[in-house]
């Protein structure tokens, strides 16, 4: 079954019928900017079924709660990385079963993006290991012609490249670009315990603020920002909460924030860390919605370790996007098949591209009458 014409029609009636009863526009909850600590941790704190109702009722007056955006992530440079970020296994330092690649041509990168959009997805994201685009002036021309070439089969477009200057967003931008990745990762305090690590007294890996001052290139040059964490890295409650507020208070809440949950890979030394608790994923989720309602909320890596309750309970929470395909950027991905009939027992469907309020207004003039008209097109196969 074609999945754009036919899949998202699916719904289980008993579901449907109470998320119908959202029949009108959700209304915008006011952003805020000026969260403290305390603040935050009395709502991460409190008691985790209350939490979770609160949080899902912010969700339905801010989203439809019966649409999950569909992300397909593509490796198009692996591995190589001279970072030593402690949960990766693209780091050059580490000796893990992920080898190093060179960046892959365009026509490979484009045939993999309309593969997902025949099964669904409607953003495709592209990642390349390196620390920055230093020195790969014709690797990054080759990466803005695969930006242009996916935005003009009428996708969301999203990169992670590592750090950029604003020269290079505003390239990203006129190329197309809808939203750059780069994750903060954990809380300011904890994060040197995870990365910023000292070889012979040099830094080998980007600062916590050389990580805020590439989101800023990103927003100043009019990129959605999509920028979240990794739980299960050894950190504290408090850490989680100190990662919510340091985005929660940036000029702009992030477009979207990955709520990744660390798949320990032999070789990196967290190869030892367990599985994170599924009420600590349930707890971050809920209280990120709370404090960015208007934020996608985005269950990336190892949703394919939940079960499809435990997943339903994210979603009840406040998660409202998933990636799906064959892999992520090193992990293991749930397939498209599955999560077509996973969202059909839950009466959920797929967003459809730019549906998404605050990627709609920065998008809106930037779209061209070309991409306008696919858009418009993929909307109505849709309906």
């Amino acid at each position: 079954m074609n999945f754009s014409a036919g899949f998202l029609r699916l719904s289980a009636p008993r579901f449907s019928r109470s998320l119908a009863t959202v029949t009108h526009a959700p209304r915008s909850t006011p952003q805020r900017h000026d969260w403290t600590r305390q603040e935050i941790q009395k709502i991460y704190d409190s008691p985790l079924l209350d939490l979770v109702f609160r949080a899902s009722s912010i969700h339905r007056q801010n989203h439809d709660p019966s649409k999950i955006q569909l992300c397909t992530l593509m490796n198009i440079k692996t591995g190589g990385c001279s970072e030593d970020c402690s949960y990766c296994s693209q780091s050059s330092r580490y000796s893990t079963p992920t080898k190093a690649s060179r960046l892959l041509d365009i026509e490979p990168v484009i045939e993999a993006a309309r593969k997902a959009k025949e099964n669904g997805s409607t953003r495709f994201c592209m990642g390349a290991a390196w620390r920055d685009l230093a020195g790969r002036k014709r690797g990054f021309e080759r990466i803005l012609q695969m930006v242009r070439e996916v935005r003009g089969m009428g996708m969301e477009v999203c990169t992670t490249l590592g750090m950029l200057t604003p020269e290079q967003a505003k390239q990203l931008k006129e190329a197309g670009l809808t939203a750059y990745n780069h994750n903060l990762d954990t809380s300011r305090e904890f994060y040197p315990q995870v990365c910023y690590m000292l070889y012979f007294g040099v830094i080998t890996t980007r600062s916590y603020d050389e990580r805020l001052g590439t989101i800023s290139a990103v927003r100043d040059a009019g990129i959605s920002v999509c920028s979240g964490g990794i739980l299960g890295l050894g950190e504290s409650d408090a850490d989680r909460i100190g990662l919510i507020q340091e985005v929660a208070n940036m000029p702009e809440h992030p477009e979207s924030f990955p709520v990744n949950a660390l798949v320990p890979i032999p070789g990196t030394p967290l190869e030892g860390n367990e599985r994170v608790a599924h009420h600590t994923l349930l707890r971050t989720i809920a209280t990120a919605r709370v404090v960015l309602p208007g934020t996608i909320i985005r269950l990336a890596a190892g949703r394919n370790t939940l079960s499809e309750s435990e997943q339903a309970m994210c979603f009840m929470a406040g998660a409202n996007a998933v990636f799906t395909g064959e892999q992520m950027l090193t992990t293991p991905c749930s397939p498209w098949d599955e999560d077509k009939a996973m969202m059909g027992r839950w009466g959920l469907e797929g967003m459809q591209s730019f549906e998404q309020a605050s990627v709609a207004r920065k998008e809106g003039a930037a779209l061209g009458p070309q991409t306008t008209r696919i858009v418009s097109e993929s909307q109505a196969e849709s309906s």
